[in-house]
């Protein structure tokens, strides 16, 4: 075999392994493209949206926050701390019907607070907290934000003094998803309880919510007879 068809082999061959990687390369990508769209849900289309649709720069941007807050763990709460989140936001959708700005503004803190007790970055960091919640609760964080948004409108804003009643409504009811998600019990709680049941101690009693379901919002809430 001459010496010129042994290099246009080894060009061939170099050829073939390069188009090969870059192929590779691009099928990984998709893939984890893929991966953060099934992963963030709603927040992926709302990345590339910010990103005016450049979707490479929106996965970087998903991908730094997996990084970043992957690895999180999240903390129990104790019955009793529940019991009194619960309470809490059962009192704010009460005072909507009277105040709802105040309800509204009183469900900001309180996702802060619930974020924080639960192994988030402290509420003081709204961005990070956000971000952080993100990662973890992709499909419910929106509320959060909305409620954080009509809190801190400007109540001078051009059209009609900030945040109307039924967008307030809207984003409080929005919001109740995630602060479900926080405040029930996950695996761990359940790991926990289970011991502690095995050990002798008794099982804590099944109850509902003693928050009102997202209709009672600015309605009374009917007399038991």
């Amino acid at each position: 075999m001459s010496t010129g068809v042994i290099i246009t082999l080894i060009v061939i061959v170099a050829v073939v392994l390069v188009v090969a990687a870059v192929l590779a390369l691009r099928a990984r990508g998709s893939q984890h493209g893929g991966s953060l769209k099934r992963r963030f849900g709603p927040e992926y289309d709302l990345a590339v949206a910010r990103h005016d649709g450049d979707t490479k720069a929106a996965e970087r941007e998903l991908a730094e926050r997996v990084r970043r807050h992957g690895s999180l763990r999240t903390l129990p709460l104790e019955p009793a701390e529940r019991e009194r989140f619960e309470a809490r936001w059962a009192a704010a959708q009460e005072r909507f019907v009277d105040s709802p700005r105040e309800a509204v503004g009183e469900a900001d803190r309180l996702l802060a607070e619930l974020a924080g007790a639960r192994g988030f970055p402290d509420g003081g960091q709204y961005e990070e907290q956000l971000t952080a919640l993100s990662v973890h609760h992709a499909h419910h964080v929106e509320g959060y934000r909305r409620v954080h948004r009509v809190t801190h409108a400007r109540a001078d804003d051009a059209q009609g003094g900030g945040a109307g009643t039924e967008e307030m409504r809207a984003s409080m009811v929005e919001a109740r998803a995630l602060f479900e998600a926080l405040v029930r019990p996950d695996r761990h709680d359940a790991r926990r309880q289970r011991t502690g049941t095995e050990a002798g101690e008794p099982a804590p009693a099944a109850r509902e919510s003693r928050a009102p379901h997202a209709w009672s919002l600015g309605k009374r809430r009917p007399k038991e007879s």
